[in-house]
């Protein structure tokens, strides 16, 4: 059984990473860890026996500490990471890994030096509606894919620090993340150029931005856009997806989140409304398809962390991935400064 220790119990470390700790098979919530008396006080009413802390310093003291688990804001990650290896810890941190390539480096390097596991917390790789387009894909009904367009377009301010550049990363930091990791797992052949431009506005209180567009093109000519708004009215479709013999489009999200955060990932059901439709000439017939979405379960994440752990299983999540996504993403700033497209 691994000891696993949740530092940070805003929304993320509570609904997500505590809740799924607590489902995984071989792992035990040991411990979690804030700052924030209020926070200390509802984690012990919905974990009273899970040990308190307020601080990592006393998580890492801790000798029954096997697993650290980071739900803490995206500029700490780094510094944190590599104090929990370096004290011996295993090291989960949620999304996104940390600012950039660089300090991805340093957390690989963190790891390989203290022989302890590293991995991000990209449970969207479970997502319904990621599932069904890579089955789709794999299916033949759009053909070869030469476009992806996805995105979440919504009306409101993020809340905290999300909205604070300096400790978020910015408008592609959150959400998007998820995004570029997608892309780089459907797209085999390596990135060629990146372009991104972000909006500022001044309807919220925020410096991180309100729109932004991030355009992937890759060597064999897949152009993969990603969109992010937080001062959009009217939304877009989740995805559409292009090929040289179908056409994929899909409103609505993930329906998971929800079910989980109510305590019951399981009881999670799509509306069929937002079922895909697949437009295909795939052997030699014109059709239309309502595709059923392909059921993931984020339990598969905390899963796959305990049989590495417990029974040497290979990571699904790999650090070396995701250092590739931080690589997009310091060519995507660069990018939004200067205005003109990144070579890769």
């Amino acid at each position: 059984m691994i000891n696993a220790a949740v530092i940070g119990y805003g929304y993320a470390g509570q609904s997500f990473h505590a809740y799924l700790v607590g489902l995984a098979e071989g792992l035990n919530l040991y411990a979690i860890a804030t700052r924030n008396p209020d926070r200390r006080q509802a984690a012990a009413q919905a974990y009273p026996d899970v040990k308190l802390y307020e601080t990592i310093d006393q998580v890492l003291a801790d000798d029954n500490v096997d697993l650290v688990v980071l739900a803490t804001p995206h500029d700490t990650h780094t510094d944190l990471a590599v104090r929990a290896m370096d004290a011996g810890k295993h090291l989960v941190t949620d999304k996104i890994m940390c600012m950039n390539a660089v300090e991805a480096d340093v957390m690989i390097e963190a790891s390989q030096r203290n022989s302890v596991m590293l991995s991000v917390f990209h449970n969207r790789r479970w997502d319904w509606d990621y599932l069904t387009v890579r089955k789709v894909i794999e299916d033949g009904l759009l053909g070869t894919p030469y476009l992806f367009q996805v995105g979440i377009m919504r009306y409101g301010g993020p809340r905290g620090w999300r909205g604070d550049k300096k400790q978020s990363g910015g408008i592609l930091f959150d959400w998007p993340a998820h995004f570029v990791d997608q892309a780089l797992q459907l797209v085999s052949a390596p990135v060629k150029t990146v372009f991104c431009d972000v909006h500022y506005g001044s309807r919220w209180d925020i410096d991180i931005g309100n729109y932004a567009n991030l355009l992937i093109r890759f060597e064999n000519d897949v152009r993969y856009q990603i969109e992010i708004g937080n001062l959009a009215k009217v939304p877009k479709p989740r995805w559409y997806v292009l090929g040289d013999v179908g056409g994929f489009i899909k409103h609505g999200l993930d329906p998971q989140e929800r079910p989980m955060v109510a305590g019951n990932i399981d009881a999670a059901e799509e509306d069929p409304e937002t079922y895909a439709t697949v437009w295909t000439e795939a052997g030699g017939e014109e059709r239309e398809l309502v595709i059923e979405s392909v059921r993931g379960s984020w339990k598969s994440y905390y899963q796959n962390i305990s049989d590495v752990l417990n029974m040497g299983a290979e990571l699904i999540v790999k650090p070396e991935e995701i250092r590739r996504v931080m690589q997009v993403y310091d060519a995507a700033m660069r990018s939004s400064e200067t205005g003109e497209a990144v070579q890769f």
